[in-house]
């Protein structure tokens, strides 16, 4: 904030010199001016990360064949079978973060000329429904049983998997996880997954700017035990934030309501003149969207997370402003490669990386067909 610093120095000091008030008077005539900078100057900071992360995460797609080279000097061991418990299975986006994983495995094996039963192989199961945790706990509880080589891990809910975690590693698994961070990291040898603060941010700042930076908004959230929709949310508060005259006047969890389509029609019921809604992820922002609504005098403006199908027809039917999206692909695959260096004898003291971010992009009408994006647009 030097640039606001320096401007309230100025403004101040102008003032003072030319009028002789006094010092709280002034500050009473320069607190709306210097947050008016304040706010265009972050406003110009979360343009130019959006921009850098757009063009970064464009370069990367186009070097997504060899971004991560496969080194066939680690010894990866063959034969290996990788086992990925995944918080949902259904949906566009998983059935990508899945093909990326196989992908990977396809690479792997090509590389180091694995053949029959030295082949690579990879399972993929979860529950069908992010919400349903402890279902995910069973399927882990199992698939420790069977006694991977390794296991990939997207935890549903962040503090409950703990115990299978040091179960895994007390028998010698390697734990990976993706998508969603689990609370002791400790225990896990590597993550690969979206910078989901950077996603609530660009949301906020799309938002803020779609709404002409004042209005009152709501955010509905998948579950706040998940860790990458806490910090969707958390990240779209803090950047919000810095818009003055908006206002959020409810902050929905899915996990802390019976009925999250009935949460939501009862915040637009109790709100009528909502300017902008902020939904975390795909199942909440379809829901959203497929839920009928009552016809109101001024259109809400809404950002949604993963440019799945159904948001990409509400972006280009005007229902949706645009979408921030992930790489799901790309996170499968480097999930995989990750988890099979692990593999890898203790001795050969093999370094992998511990915590990957990939940068999301906006989606909106300018950009959904450009081949460039192609990779965070999940419709065939």
């Amino acid at each position: 904030m030097k640039k606001a610093a320096v401007a309230a120095a100025g403004i101040f000091a102008a003032i003072t010199l030319l009028a002789g008030c006094r010092k709280e008077d002034v500050e009473k005539v320069i607190e709306p001016l210097v947050a008016e900078v304040k706010e265009e100057e972050e406003a110009e900071t979360m343009e130019e990360i959006e921009d850098d992360s757009e063009a970064e995460s464009v370069e990367e797609d186009e070097e997504k064949e060899t971004r991560s080279e496969i080194d066939t000097s680690i010894p990866i061991q063959a034969g290996a079978r990788v086992a990925v418990v995944s918080k949902n299975t259904k949906g566009e986006f998983w059935e990508l973060v899945n093909q990326g994983m196989e992908e990977a495995v396809d690479a792997v094996n090509e590389a180091y000329g694995y053949e029959k039963d030295d082949k690579i192989t990879l399972t993929f199961e979860g529950p069908d429904d992010e919400q349903k945790v402890d279902d995910q706990i069973n399927i882990l509880d199992a698939v420790i049983a069977e006694n991977p080589d390794v296991l990939c891990l997207a935890a549903g809910d962040m503090d409950s998997c703990q115990a299978q975690i040091e179960s895994a590693r007390e028998n010698g698994i390697p734990v990976v996880v993706f998508d969603s961070n689990v609370s002791e990291r400790k225990l896990i040898r590597a993550f690969r997954g979206t910078d989901n603060t950077l996603v609530g941010e660009m949301a906020a700042y799309r938002l803020g700017r779609a709404i002409g930076k004042m209005g009152k908004v709501a955010v509905f959230s998948a579950q706040e035990k998940t860790e990458s929709a806490k910090n969707r949310t958390e990240g779209f508060l803090a950047n919000i934030a810095n818009y003055t005259d908006i206002e959020v006047v409810e902050v929905v969890y899915q996990d802390q309501v019976e009925d999250m389509e009935a949460a939501m029609q009862e915040v637009l019921a109790k709100y009528p003149t909502l300017d902008g809604v902020f939904c975390t992820n795909a199942d909440v922002a379809e829901m959203y969207l497929d839920m009928e609504k009552e016809e109101r005098e001024q259109k809400i403006a809404m950002v949604g997370v993963d440019a799945t199908s159904r948001q990409l027809e509400a972006i280009e039917a005007g229902e949706e402003i645009g979408v921030v999206s992930q790489n799901p692909k790309m996170i499968g695959y480097e999930t995989v490669w990750a988890a099979l260096q692990a593999t890898a004898p203790k001795k050969a003291k093999v370094q992998i990386e511990k915590a990957v971010y990939f940068d999301p992009v906006w989606i909106d009408r300018d950009n959904m067909d450009d081949p460039e994006y192609s990779d965070y647009i999940y419709a065939e």
